[in-house]
């Protein structure tokens, strides 16, 4: 598959996960603006570390940033993402809802990343980066492997063309992308994949034998 050009990625959320991915999108080539709710000084020393690719902004400011956004906050903080700088945008949604954590959420039997796009009805919201730990993430990227040994990072979207460009994005990173259907299909991805360290054709096969793909 294509290889992803350098892009410009607005984080919203800078726990494990957020502060990963801006460290492996830095070293990819990537420019990113990473954001918290505590505001930009909070992250600026961590920015600093990254070089002249990173910036430490404000959630609004993250959410318009460059040519896509991607939300790592925890699940009951998902009504507070700011839909009037998402709109029209790509969000790659990467939080999974965690009872114990966000308490009890009323999903109206949607999935996980159905309901965050009934939340932002003028967003493209994508599934990914929710069934890998952050440890994971940060040193299992191999872009010298063939795409097929590479570990696998299924995808969920509704719109092609999102889920193209996260694609491309994900193999930037040394993982081996997998789309495994809409956002109503997004349950796939956990409890079936998540953190199942598994290359991309092992978990083609799964999806071939389960009559999914």
């Amino acid at each position: 598959m294509r290889q992803a050009d350098p892009m410009r990625i607005g984080l919203i959320g800078a726990g494990n996960i957020g502060t990963t991915l801006a460290t492996i999108l830095v070293r990819a080539g990537h420019e990113v603006a990473i954001s918290n709710s505590r505001g930009p000084a909070s992250l600026q020393a961590f920015a600093d570390t990254l070089g002249t690719s990173a910036q430490a902004v404000s959630v609004e400011e993250a959410a318009g940033f460059g040519d896509l956004a991607i939300e790592s906050i925890p699940f009951r903080a998902i009504p507070s993402l700011p839909g009037d700088a998402l709109r029209g945008r790509i969000l790659v949604s990467a939080s999974n809802c965690i009872p114990r954590r966000d308490g009890e959420i009323d999903l109206e039997g949607l999935t996980h990343t159905e309901y965050v796009a009934r939340q932002l009805p003028a967003t493209r919201v994508v599934k990914c980066f929710n069934t890998i730990t952050w440890q994971h993430l940060g040193e299992q990227g191999d872009t010298s492997a063939p795409l097929q040994r590479r570990r696998v990072i299924p995808i969920a979207a509704d719109d092609e063309e999102a889920a193209q460009r996260v694609a491309a994005l994900v193999a930037s990173l040394g993982f081996g992308p997998l789309y495994t259907g809409s956002l109503a299909q997004s349950w796939l991805q956990q409890p079936g994949f998540y953190n199942r360290n598994l290359a991309l054709w092992e978990a083609v096969t799964e999806l071939e034998v389960a009559g999914r793909r």
